[in-house]
């Protein structure tokens, strides 16, 4: 069985009617998955609420003075006792990580726990991998420093794929955000000007944002929570500056508290940021539009140049082909 594995994987015809297949699938899942795909919009808003019911309820225990309560999902049973009889929150924790799931819009103790989870059995998976893979399938004719260090070098990827996947999803989080919250702040300055208190124009905007980015209307759903219950309101800014990392939403959190701190009038403040971060996103796609060029040119001379020529030159040998 193994031989014959190994066989299929150096024939050549073989390999490249997998990679066309996996090609295919590829191409049929990105055509078909949006068809199906379902709104996220009504579960993420659900679980903000969830939230907001959750810092309700400890604000409440709080005032009673009845101790401390579990505001989060628990993890499941089996990551949950892996995490606890390797003591992973003491060798593998970082603090890094906990800042970095609230950015990746994961909240609470069971993210975390899974994180650690994974921490550990990732690096486990990847090494046993490439054991089997150098030693057992390929056979590789190497010395044995190089496939040791083969090995060594995928139980590091494996150590790094969880902060990368979380560096992806931050990355994935943030640029919704960045896109969105030009407009976000044209309508709470409309909000504000209008009369409504900061908290109704956070709710109000959280839901007229929800279409445009849902990352968005979570964090001005959150931050509404925060808003109401938190006794000093300027953590509530802090923390919304602290969950999505971005330098425009810092900027407008540090007017807020400003404001609230001294009374400055907040409608100028609004106007002038929300057009710098317009400007922040239009420089950014102008930049995207300026690194094109470069970018296309290996794609052009791999894949277009060769068929252009196929295309320009190919009559023209079937003629002398013919003629001889």
């Amino acid at each position: 069985m193994v031989d014959l594995l190994i066989a299929k994987l150096h024939d050549a015809r073989f390999m490249m009617m997998l990679m066309a297949a996996i090609a295919v699938t590829a191409t049929a899942y990105t055509l078909l998955v949006p068809l199906f795909a379902s709104d996220g919009l009504a579960k993420r808003m659900k679980a903000v609420a969830s939230e907001r019911e959750r810092l309700r309820q400890r604000e409440r225990d709080r005032m009673a003075n009845s101790g401390k309560v579990s505001l989060r999902q628990t993890p499941k049973q089996l990551v949950s006792k892996v995490v606890s009889d390797f003591n992973l929150t003491k060798w593998l924790a970082q603090e890094a990580a906990l800042d970095k799931l609230v950015m990746a819009g994961y909240r609470g103790q069971a993210p975390y726990v899974t994180f650690l989870f994974f921490r550990l059995v990732t690096p486990i998976a990847f090494l046993i991998f490439a054991i089997l893979y150098v030693f057992v399938i390929s056979r590789m004719e190497q010395s044995l420093p190089i496939k040791i260090g083969m090995c060594v070098g995928a139980t590091w990827f494996g150590m790094q794929a969880p902060m990368i996947f979380l560096k992806n999803a931050i990355a994935k989080r943030q640029l919704s955000i960045r896109r969105a919250f030009p407009d976000a702040l044209d309508l709470l300055l409309i909000c504000i000007e209008s009369g409504m208190s900061i908290e109704v124009a956070f709710r109000r905007v959280s839901v007229e944002i929800a279409s445009q980015s849902i990352p968005l209307a979570e964090e001005f759903t959150l931050t509404t929570a925060e808003l109401s219950y938190l006794q000093d309101r300027k953590v509530a800014y802090e923390n919304l500056a602290k969950r999505t990392g971005l330098e425009g939403v810092k900027s407008v959190c540090l007017a807020l508290m400003q404001s609230e701190r001294y009374g400055t009038p907040l409608g100028q403040s609004l106007r002038v940021m929300a057009q710098e971060n317009r400007d922040m996103r239009m420089n950014e796609a102008e930049k995207k539009a300026a690194a094109l060029p470069p970018k296309l040119t290996v794609p052009m001379i791999l894949f277009f140049l060769p068929v252009l020529f196929v295309v320009i030159l190919g009559p023209t040998g079937i003629k002398v082909a013919a003629m001889q």
